[in-house]
C-alpha cells in the first residue's frame, strides 16, 4: 500500500511540476502575452523598459534551452553570463527569426515536460554535469524565470499600448 502511495503522489508531483511549465492558471502563459505582437512593436523599448518583448522573448528561449541542456547533455559546457542570454539586437532580424523562436521555445517546453514525466528520471537526483542541482530544482527554476519575464512582456505590451486589460 506505500509503494501504491508514493507512485500516486509522484505521478501528481510529475502533473503538476507539467502542468507549471505551461502555466496559465494565475496569469496569463507565454502563447497569451506573445500572441498577435505586431511586428513593428517587438522591438521597441519603451520608456522606463529595459527591453524589448522581442529581447524578453528570446532571453526566454536561450535561458530555457540552456537549462534544458544542463539537464539532458552529459558533455553540457556553461554559457557566458550575461551576454549567451540575452540578444544584442532589440529586434528581431525577421518575421521568420520571431517565428522560429517562439516555436523553439515552445520546443524545449515540451520537452521539458516530457523530462519531469519520465518515469526513468529521478526528481529529487542530482543533475550529474551539475553542482548539486536537482532536477527538481531545474524544472522550478524554468517554471519560475517564465512566469517572471512573460509578466514583463505584459507589462512592455502595455507601455506600448497593445495590451487589453481583459486579457490577463
Amino acid at each position: 500500500m506505500r509503494e501504491d502511495f508514493m507512485a500516486d503522489t509522484t505521478t501528481a508531483l510529475r502533473d503538476q511540476l507539467a502542468g507549471i511549465l505551461d502555466w496559465h492558471d494565475a496569469h496569463v502563459d507565454f502563447d497569451g502575452a506573445v500572441k498577435d505582437v505586431p511586428a513593428d512593436k517587438r522591438g521597441v523599448v519603451p520608456p522606463g523598459s529595459a527591453y524589448s518583448i522581442w529581447q524578453l522573448v528570446e532571453h526566454l528561449r536561450l535561458a530555457q534551452h540552456d537549462i534544458l541542456d544542463f539537464c539532458v547533455n552529459p558533455q553540457y559546457e556553461e554559457k557566458a553570463w550575461p551576454d549567451d542570454y540575452w540578444p544584442q539586437a532589440a529586434a528581431p532580424s525577421s518575421a521568420a527569426a520571431w517565428e522560429k523562436s517562439l516555436s523553439a521555445y515552445r520546443r524545449d517546453r515540451a520537452a521539458m515536460q516530457a523530462l519531469v514525466q519520465d518515469p526513468a528520471i529521478d526528481l529529487f537526483a542530482r543533475v550529474p554535469q551539475g553542482t548539486g542541482q536537482t532536477y527538481l530544482r531545474e524544472a522550478l527554476l524554468v517554471a519560475d524565470h517564465a512566469a517572471y519575464h512573460i509578466g514583463q512582456i505584459v507589462l512592455v505590451r502595455r507601455q506600448l499600448g497593445i495590451w487589453s486589460s481583459g486579457t490577463a
